[in-house]
């Protein structure tokens, strides 16, 4: 199953006799809650869901968007009519990183049919709806490790032992700058692969040929595993649904560098390089 679907698919699916749930995930890094422009218009049918708050547990020492109580997180899917026989599509406001969450956290926790809007609500192009729908309870139980997930120990472990990538811009990468978290720099060994370079101006992904000839140049062929991590567990979603388009797996570091970061045990690489 494509792990991406055109705004056309969507409208055509949504159209005909076996409809997906749709999940508006409109959220911006540090910006305005995506609420009000959930209600000021979005893809008739689709329920809202809040990253913050539904797709990430309390911040802390497992990082700032740590990854949330199956059993609640099923809570909220379940509310939001997902079912475990229904497809099920995710979007965003176009960046893709909280639509990509969104599809890693079905899919790690079992559901088999998630899809991203290819260029999220960006893409759609077609009527927007401002009622919010109450639909149907849906059945949808997690059942976690459907997806590889790393940890602290485990990312340190891969980047020896495989390939571990570090989806933040290049510059968080390098420490030469860190807006957020307590130092810059990246988990010793790591390789810098930006996940802004998996999509074109237009928001979409690059065709899987161009995504698996990147992921390529920057070390997969060869690798036993891949493994991928951000600042927080979000963009790096992203770039595993990149991998996934490419045909490539690969494990979340969900914790990622604001749970490394927040260790001082841990060590930190700064410059370009990987060591």
């Amino acid at each position: 199953m494509k792990p991406i679907i055109s705004a056309f698919e969507c409208a055509s699916e949504s159209a005909g006799p076996r409809p997906p749930v749709l999940l508006d995930v409109r959220w911006q890094l540090g910006g305005p809650h995506g609420r009000p422009d959930y209600e000021a218009g979005h893809i008739p049918g689709a329920v809202f869901v809040d990253l913050d708050a539904e797709l990430a547990g309390p911040a802390g020492s497992g990082g700032r968007h740590p990854l949330p109580d199956p059993e609640e997180f099923g809570a909220v899917m379940r509310r939001a009519g997902v079912s475990r026989d229904t497809p099920v599509v995710v979007y965003d406001g176009g960046q893709g990183w909280a639509a990509a969450r969104a599809w890693w956290l079905l899919r790690w926790t079992g559901h088999p049919d998630v899809r991203v809007l290819d260029g999220g609500l960006a893409a759609w192009g077609g009527e927007l709806s401002s009622e919010s729908p109450t639909p149907a309870e849906g059945d949808f139980r997690p059942e976690p490790g459907a997806l590889p997930l790393l940890d602290a120990d485990g990312a340190a472990a891969l980047a020896r032992s495989g390939l571990l990538l570090d989806a933040r811009a290049a510059e968080r990468y390098r420490g030469d700058v860190e807006p957020i978290d307590r130092v810059g720099g990246h988990i010793p060994g790591a390789v810098s692969a930006p996940t802004s370079e998996n999509t074109g101006g237009d928001g979409r992904f690059l065709p899987a040929e161009e995504l698996a000839a990147r992921f390529k140049e920057l070390g997969t062929d060869g690798a036993p595993e891949v493994g991928v991590y951000c600042g927080s567990g979000v963009s790096g979603a992203h770039e595993v649904l990149a991998l996934a388009v490419a045909g490539i797996p690969a494990a979340l570091y969900a914790g990622s560098w604001s749970e490394w970061s927040a260790d001082e045990s841990r060590p930190v690489a700064t410059g370009p390089d990987p060591q």
